[in-house]
């Protein structure tokens, strides 16, 4: 069996090179962007079996719309890596309410909706991967230092993963894990960053294909367990 991923936000940065690991091990690969152009062209810039699907992921119709699209080009979806990400830096008295919204659509909201439609599905068939690209931002243990709409829903995206996990039966072949990327050179990221794009997205790599008996409900830095 070919395994069948889709990734969000997947045409730049490091979901882009989440999609370029994810076929080198000869993954099937939906990449997911708001922008069909830019989908396409990623897509197209690709080696592998690979295809672009629109999602707007701050609009939940689009996103069921998309899963049907997506399940339609390859079938049964295994692994999701809910990568997609938005970053504003206001403090929390700057912020406004708009902004604040489009955070949690996309970094809690989307990935929930994507949960509920996709685990179902993977429990029944006994094999999936959920990958949620979180932050140590989002960390109560690091502090939450990341801006505030950003630290507030990824600190939610971390309780999703944890709710998620522990809803999987016993013995079942699925996981749910988050894992923070670092500080990534990106266009989110800045200049400044240390790690290339490939580097941050070993760990989310790692994890979408791990093998039977993989960790669950845990949350990853470099590929070892960090707190939450």
């Amino acid at each position: 069996m070919t395994p069948i991923a889709m990734v969000t936000g997947g045409n730049r940065g490091i979901g882009l090179e989440i999609v370029k690991g994810l076929l080198k091990l000869g993954y099937k690969v939906l990449l997911v962007g708001r922008d069909e152009d830019t989908a396409e062209q990623a897509a197209e810039s690709l080696i592998g079996d690979v295809h672009p699907i629109v999602m707007d992921l701050s609009n939940s119709s689009t996103i069921s719309d998309g899963v049907v699209q997506a399940q339609a080009v390859f079938g049964d979806i295994d692994i999701l890596v809910n990568n997609a990400g938005v970053m504003f830096d206001e403090d929390i008295t700057e912020l406004s309410e708009a902004d604040l919204q489009t955070a949690f659509d996309v970094h809690v909201k989307a990935p929930a909706v994507l949960t509920k439609t996709l685990l179902p599905t993977m429990i029944e068939n006994n094999y999936g991967r959920i990958v949620n690209v979180s932050s140590g931002w989002g960390s109560f243990a690091e502090g939450l230092e990341g801006p505030s709409a950003y630290a507030i829903t990824k600190a939610a995206l971390n309780a999703l993963t944890v709710k998620s996990a522990a809803y999987i039966p016993a013995g079942k072949n699925v996981t749910v894990n988050a894992m923070c990327p670092g500080w990534v050179h990106t266009r989110m990221g800045g200049s400044d960053a240390p790690l290339s794009p490939e580097e941050g997205a070993d760990t989310a790599i790692w994890l979408a294909s791990q093998d039977e008996d993989g960790p669950n409900g845990l949350f990853f830095r470099d590929r070892k367990s960090i707190d939450w």
